[in-house]
């Protein structure tokens, strides 16, 4: 896998950008006391000392944390310093082959028998095992159990192998060839196009330009073995590989393991130098403008870069803080601009975040509406220097701190349920880029010491760091068509150096009212039942509200909630549709109560609240979270969106303006993924008004008051809804919050139902192809579908289907035949309207190799139809789905979402406790029943081919 830095794959992605990153917080780790005389600012930052990194002989670095989040895991890590930035002209793309040749023979593990061993331990191929290869390092991910230990010490001896055992065996080279050629086939397109004509003038014609990770297609057909080889043998030794294991095990045990596998590897006497790449700084304003007939929309990106800040000491960790103050501050204001009558773009964005080689990037986007990109630019840019002329707010800064605090207290009191995927990336950072890790508790503690004394001027300061008339590029990407309207260089430059004329102080409004002028009068439970065997509780209150309840000790600053009940748009005709469709998204708009929606997000700042309303086809309900301490606001919140919904035109017209230049861009440029998925959509919804692509005249039938009105009937009653709630709350603690709040809401005796459409998947045989696309390559959807038994084992017996056939359709199509980057087959099935499902065989290949991978498929279909599946694969399901509900279980969002599941469908709220009596009925001859019965007659085949050339 191919993966970019954060900041360039914004760059690549070209799509819009609606809402701001929360500032980088450091990942929960142990608590550590900092004294009162805690040390000067120039004092290095203290390493978390839970930490064991050691270094052997040969030159390798390891690094061992005990965790026991979750119980009997263990995340591994072999991190190899060398990535793309270091391939010879005959090499590029080499180091990403290297990582998948790493998948496919070693010493001890020929062939497959990696992966195939590691899945019969319950280890999935792509979703658990995997790895990634960037422009300056190569990383395996290896996540594994612990409690067996025959799993456990051959888990280390599979990254030994990686180290130093692979054997690059040439029959294998040649049939990964074919594999990687797929994933470069996979990332062509207008953002690869586009990338290539920007790419040299961003980067500056520096080696990162001349590198990226997948190669070029002349090198990957052509390179010899031996080539691969050179280069395994130059950058995969020990001075530039770190170990990483943090999980549930003894520390000594695992660096006894350590020491003893990969202290066996000869350190190289005489390296070939790891040069540190530079992306030389530049005077001017580098300008590029490019075009692509399947671009949809237009994006500006101003990038201001500059040196890396490394933080090393106390004061640099000080000034990261600043750093994320002002992203905060900024990126609310730009989100602003959105929730205006008439927005400037359809989507902002400003930032400071590091970007590439030796730089950081301060960097402004906007996705200009109607082509608009004077408007666009300036807009944001205005914001950047209205920051630059007048500040921030000293109330702004209030509120960022406040947020900021927030994220850390909750990151430090999760410290003992902090997840050990969460640690391993911090080291990765620190073998990588020298970045260092703390502990939370240090964090924690510094922070309280230090933000408070950041003043506002120190803060606005930074503006003039980031923004700067040197060493700054300006990419423009646009649709071909609107080539004759965009502006030249020198008019883009005059842009960019004349924003701010004509500019006031921003205006910080805020409403300082309570969320409820009154607070309801409540209704008791009147009736409890409890279900011990998976620790619930049910309720029902006077006014019929029933609610779910499982307190867990999973997360210590999470509460998880939900509500639901049947009805939806279903309801409404289709004159109303599109007025109920997007009856929950205006009503949100409008905020709630007295505050409208930018009001409530400055009233909420500082909290751990979300609750958002949402409307669907059979119902409609709530779902958000909140921290122990915040539940009585987040019920206030909820409370409100049940009885005060507000109506705000202005935002909702900003909206709409906005969703209206969105669909007009994608009509006027209609891209082959857009194209083709419209396609599979209205096919698989049998071309049903209700199923079909979103137009701008679409928007023109949505009626604000009968939208809000639509609302309100929707959650007139509460009595019709059940609520659940999972985390960490005792229910006498909680219950009389629940009795004012969710007792106080409007409630009848009247239960509704949803209403049949009729929409069905058709039947019979069903083959469409769609000719869309520059490039060579296909896209290819099998979807069969039908009715079904609604039962637990039929879930079960679908679930197995779909495992057996995905790990055959992957031997097969990747493997064996070289066709395929990847396959998928999954099937969803679902009782309402009526109990049906789908079994979808989806993946992409060349054009010419179509028909092959399809009938290949077909021929592992009527195999499994004949003789079932093997009972080795059936092991690989059986195993891969016991240690994923090992983990589920002590998850608040499966519980959250598997109870919801199971009181909407009306089955036994238990039924999670008998999955092994489930996974015993899956044999041979069950997959062999369950492949004649869900691969029917009814089929679907979906395929999206190039354009013909005329």
């Amino acid at each position: 896998m191919v993966r970019f830095p954060l900041c360039l794959s914004f760059l690549l992605s070209a799509t819009l950008v609606l809402a701001q990153p929360t500032p980088k917080i450091k990942s929960a780790n142990t608590l550590r006391s900092v004294s009162k005389s805690t040390a000067s600012l120039t004092s290095l930052i203290p390493l978390d000392p839970d930490v064991k990194v050691g270094k052997l002989p040969n030159g390798l670095t390891y690094y061992i944390r005990k965790n026991t989040e979750p119980k009997n895991r263990a995340e591994l890590r072999l991190v190899i310093r060398a990535g793309s930035v270091l391939e010879n002209d005959n090499q590029q793309g080499l180091a990403h082959f290297m990582e998948h040749m790493e998948f496919n023979g070693t010493t001890n593990f020929p062939k497959n028998e990696l992966v195939n061993f590691l899945q019969s331990a319950g280890v999935r191929f792509g979703a658990d095992l995997n790895a990634y290869t960037g422009f300056d390092e190569t990383v395996y991910q290896l996540p594994v159990p612990t409690d067996s230990a025959d799993v456990f010490n051959k888990a280390f001896q599979i990254l030994e192998d990686w180290a130093h055992n692979a054997t690059i065996d040439p029959a294998e080279v040649d049939k990964e060839r074919g594999v990687i050629l797929e994933e470069r086939r996979l990332g062509r397109g207008a953002g690869q196009r586009m990338r290539d004509k920007y790419f040299p003038a961003l980067l500056n014609d520096s080696q990162y330009a001349k590198r990226l990770p997948i190669g070029t297609e002349q090198v990957l057909t052509t390179f010899k073995p031996e080539t691969l080889r050179q280069f395994y043998k130059d950058w995969y030794r020990p001075d530039l590989m770190a170990v990483i294991a943090v999980g549930d095990f003894d520390m000594k045990q695992v660096e006894g393991i350590i020491r003893e596998k990969f202290g066996r590897i000869s350190a190289v006497k005489s390296e070939k130098p790891r040069t540190e790449y530079e992306i030389p700084a530049h005077k001017d304003t580098k300008v590029v403008i490019v075009t692509d007939p399947e671009q949809p929309n237009t994006v500006v990106q101003v990038i201001y870069k500059r040196p890396e800040i490394k933080e090393k000491t106390l004061n640099d960790l000080r000034e990261s803080i600043k750093r994320g103050l002002f992203n905060t501050m900024i990126g609310n204001r730009i989100q602003e601009l959105t929730q205006r009558a008439d927005p400037p773009f359809l989507g902002g964005y400003s930032n400071y975040s590091d970007f590439l080689g030796n730089l950081d990037a301060f960097t402004s986007i906007a996705v200009a509406k109607e082509g608009n990109v004077e408007k666009a630019i300036r807009a944001v840019l205005d914001e950047n220097a209205r920051v630059k002329q007048f500040g921030f707010t000293t109330t702004e800064l209030a509120r960022a701190k406040q947020e900021f605090m927030t994220n850390v207290e909750q990151a430090y009191s999760e410290r003992d349920k902090t997840r050990s995927v969460n640690y391993v990336n911090e080291y990765v950072q620190n073998f990588t880029d020298k970045a260092p890790y703390t502990s939370i508790g240090f964090y924690y503690n510094f922070l309280k010491k230090e933000q408070d004394g950041i003043k506002l001027a120190e803060v606005n300061a930074l503006v003039d760091q980031f923004i700067h008339n040197d060493n700054r590029a300006v990419i423009v990407m646009a649709p071909e068509k609107e080539k004759d309207k965009l502006p030249t260089v020198a008019q883009i430059l005059s842009y960019v150096d004349n924003a701010g004329k004509g500019l006031t102080a921003y205006e910080d409004k805020t409403l300082n009212s309570p969320l409820l002028a009154k607070i309801p009068t409540g209704s008791p439970v009147v009736s409890e039942k409890q279900i011990k065997d998976i620790g619930v509780t049910e309720w029902t209150l006077k006014n019929g509200v029933h609610v779910v309840l499982k307190p867990t000790t999973f997360k210590n600053d999470q509460i998880l909630f939900s509500a639901n009940s049947f009805g939806g748009t279903s309801l409404y005709n289709l004159t109303d549709f599109m007025s109920a469709r997007f009856a929950s998204t205006l009503t949100s708009m409008g905020g709630t109560g007295e505050y409208n929606q930018i009001q409530l997000g400055k009233f909420l700042s500082g909290k751990q609240v979300s609750v958002s309303p949402y409307i669907g086809e059979l119902s409609e309900g709530i779902s958000g979270s909140a921290a122990p301490k915040d539940l009585e606001t987040a019920l206030q919140l909820l409370y409100s969106y049940f009885t005060q919904p507000r109506e705000d035109a202005d935002v909702v017209k900003g909206f709409l303006s906005n969703q209206r230049s969105s669909l007009q861009n994608q009509i006027n440029t209609p891209t082959p993924a857009k194209v083709f998925q419209d396609t599979v959509t209205v096919t698989l919804g049998n071309n049903n008004p209700r199923r079909q692509p979103l137009k701008p005249e679409d928007l023109d039938k949505i009626d604000l008051d009968r939208a809000l009105k639509i609302y309100k009937e929707r959650f007139a009653n509460a009595g019709d809804f059940t609520f659940y709630f999972v985390g960490n709350f005792k229910e006498d603690q909680l219950k009389p919050l629940i009795e004012k709040y969710l007792g106080g809401l409007p409630a009848t005796e009247k239960a509704e139902k949803f209403t049949d459409l009729g929409i069905r998947a058709p039947k019979g045989q069903i083959s469409k192809t769609v000719y869309k696309g520059l490039d060579p390559k296909s896209s290819v959807q099998l979807i069969y579908s039908g009715d079904l038994i609604w039962s637990p084992e039929t879930a079960t017996q679908l679930d197995a289907l779909s495992e057996v056939l995905e790990i055959k359709l992957i031997e097969k199509l990747r493997e064996e035949e070289s066709g395929v980057y990847g396959v998928g087959a999954s099937a969803a099935y679902a009782k309402y309207p009526v109990p049906r499902y789908t079994f979808r065989i989806n993946f992409g290949c060349a054009p010419e190799n179509v028909e092959k991978l399809i009938a290949k498929t077909q021929e592992l279909i009527n195999d499994l139809k004949q003789k079932g599946a093997l009972p080795a694969d059936i092991a690989k399901f059986k195993a891969e789905t016991r240690r994923e509900t090992e983990l589920q279980l002590k998850d608040n969002q499966f519980w959250l979402g598997y109870l919801q599941n199971q009181y909407y469908n009306g089955d036994a709220p238990d039924e999670v406790l008998h999955e092994s009596e489930q996974l015993s009925k899956v044999t041979v001859e069950s997959t062999k029943e369950a492949a004649n019965q869900y691969f029917g007659a009814n089929l679907i085949r979906l395929v999206l081919m190039p354009e013909k050339k005329q």
